[in-house]
């Protein structure tokens, strides 16, 4: 039986969703602050769909677009962690709340919702394209 979207996951589960090792999702938690998923008694995580999309970010970051820890520090502190989330859920699936609010999801395709998704998909690319331009800029500078 597969678990609901919204559900959490285990470092197991969120390893194999992000694709990459448990030790790995680990080591980006002691590195980048904004990764915090909840820890019960005895050190065991829980990770929120928004967790796994920031782990999805953060591997898209690193081993396609080729930034450093520093650099993907940078733009987390320059965009903010929506921004940064676009990069692992272009599509806009899972959204991220203000503080106090709990998580929520777009509506799915095919309910009333339907032009604000495609509105935050195209938000979503552009704001995408402006993060790895400024990237590449500040390099260059």
């Amino acid at each position: 039986m597969a678990k609901s979207p919204d559900a959490f996951r285990t470092i197991s589960e969120a390893a194999a969703e992000v694709g990459a090792p448990q030790h790995v999702l680990r080591f980006w938690e002691s590195k980048f602050p904004f990764l915090t998923p909840l820890k019960r008694a005895g050190g065991r995580r829980f990770y929120r769909p928004q967790d796994v999309v920031l782990l999805k970010a953060v591997k898209r970051l690193l081993h396609e677009d080729g930034l450093t820890i520093k650099g993907v520090l940078r733009l987390h502190k320059d965009q903010g962690t929506r921004r940064l989330a676009h990069y692992g859920d272009p599509d806009g699936i899972v959204t991220f709340e203000p503080e106090g609010s709990g998580p929520a999801t777009a509506p799915p395709s095919g309910t009333t919702g339907l032009p604000s998704i495609r509105l935050r998909q195209v938000l979503a690319e552009l704001e995408g394209a402006r993060a790895r331009l400024e990237v590449v800029l500040s390099r260059s500078a």
